[in-house]
């Protein structure tokens, strides 16, 4: 057994899956910038729009449940390069259509080829719970809070980067030539992670034919190893389930996570369309909106730290509330592009807020609650922007404003829940 060659460090672990969300996550931002470019050689209708920018959303949701499953069984490495290969897949088909067919020969015939190769670039999404896994396995307890944060920090940095470089892209490669130079991007970003993502010491000792015993001992003792994989993941799914609490959880996350990766996909049409901005300068609005929330996510986790959970959670909804308010009854620019950082701030500090609470209303089961939690309150970007879509009629741009009464709705929802959890939290 001492013959058996670990490879990888714990910060070369932590990088690798960093690079790896990263380059996954940026298919949040798939179609939300091109959509218009679509739109003028297929006659698409609002909720089709919708439909297809948050696409990718429906399998970076739900495959987070059964990859974070597998995570906790093998270790991130193969669980990260099927859902990289998966995207790059999705990637290659979307540009051979664009670059064959695009624009003269893509008919409405199309629409539902692009459906699916969204929801196969959306797989790169569903890394998020597979990063957090192999990043926690590598670290010792009193460094969870910083790594991680560092890593959802920089990951969710994505979407609102490439929303700001592909109207650049647009302009000096064309369509087809900016999904090539993303194609590239996706291929080289999963070459790195699988020259220096590994698993945890404990999954590389299982890979070499240690028992599971075996490993566990040498983990701990030879290699430090603090976090091991906490019984049966599936037992824990159905634990979590049966709380209450852990499904208020998803519906806050539904919200605040959700939303964002909603608004990441819908701004770009909403600033193009509604108020007539350049494809450029709509790009580069949504990436303040999208690296916002991001960064707020980062100092939110520091306040619910400071304050509670749940206090950090009402204050963060509030700010939602009146953000989603001024959306919908703005008719001047500079009040959307208020409502919208106040959208940004306040989702980026919800975000980390719910799953501050996490292991407190969840406590018996963490890691199920968490997969449930992460995995369906990211189903929020998939089901949104059809809905705000269906507030716009044809020829009637205000509908763009009235679709965020969806966020007031949801806002009151998610009040009313956190503070329920507020009451019942020493229950």
């Amino acid at each position: 057994m001492n013959q058996i060659k670990i490879k990888g460090t714990p910060d070369l672990g932590g990088i690798g899956a960093t690079i790896g969300f990263f380059i996954g996550f940026a298919a949040v931002s798939l179609f939300g910038v091109t959509a218009g470019r679509i739109k003028e050689v297929i006659d698409l209708s609002p909720v089709l729009i919708g439909l297809l920018i948050s696409a990718p959303a429906l399998s970076g949701s739900l495959l987070r449940i059964p990859f974070a499953a597998w995570t906790d069984a093998t270790g991130g490495r193969k669980p990260f390069l099927v859902l990289l290969t998966l995207s790059i897949i999705g990637m290659v088909g979307l540009w051979f259509i664009l670059h064959f067919y695009y624009p003269g020969r893509l008919t409405i015939g199309f629409y539902p080829v692009l459906l699916f190769l969204a929801v196969l670039c959306g797989c790169g999404i569903a890394t998020f719970s597979v990063g957090i896994g192999q990043v926690s396995y590598w670290f010792p307890h009193s460094k969870q809070g910083t790594v991680l944060g560092l890593y959802a920090g920089v990951g969710n940095l994505a979407p609102g980067i490439f929303a700001l470089l592909l109207p650049f892209a647009l302009k000096y490669f064309g369509l087809s030539g900016s999904y090539l130079a993303w194609l590239i991007f996706l291929v080289v970003g999963t070459g790195v992670y699988w020259a220096i993502g590994r698993n945890a010491w404990y999954f590389q000792l299982l890979g070499h034919g240690m028992n599971t015993q075996e490993a566990q001992k040498e983990a701990q003792e030879k290699y430090g190893q603090e976090i091991l994989p906490g019984g049966n993941v599936m037992d824990s799914l159905k634990i979590s389930a049966k709380t209450w609490k852990n499904w208020a959880l998803v519906a806050l996350y539904f919200t605040s996570f959700g939303g964002f990766i909603a608004l990441t996909a819908w701004f770009p049409t909403y600033w193009n369309i509604y108020f007539e901005k350049t494809i450029i300068a709509a790009g580069l609005l949504t990436a303040v909106y999208s690296i916002l929330t991001s960064l707020m996510r980062i100092v939110g986790g520091q306040i619910s730290d400071f304050f509670g959970g749940e206090r950090t959670a009402i204050t963060s909804f509030l700010i939602i509330l009146a953000g989603a308010v001024i959306m919908v009854f703005s008719a001047s620019f500079v009040m959307a592009i208020a409502g919208s950082v106040l959208l940004a701030i306040g989702m980026g500090v919800a975000n980390a807020a719910v799953f501050k609470l996490v292991p407190q209303e969840v406590p018996d089961a963490v890691g199920g609650a968490a997969v449930w939690v992460g995995g369906l309150g990211a189903f929020g970007g998939f089901v949104i922007p059809p809905v705000m879509g269906a507030f716009v009629s044809n020829g009637d741009h205000t509908g763009y404003a009235r679709g965020f009464y969806i966020f007031i709705v949801l806002a009151i929802i998610s009040l009313f829940i956190s503070m329920v959890l507020s009451k019942t939290h020493h229950k």
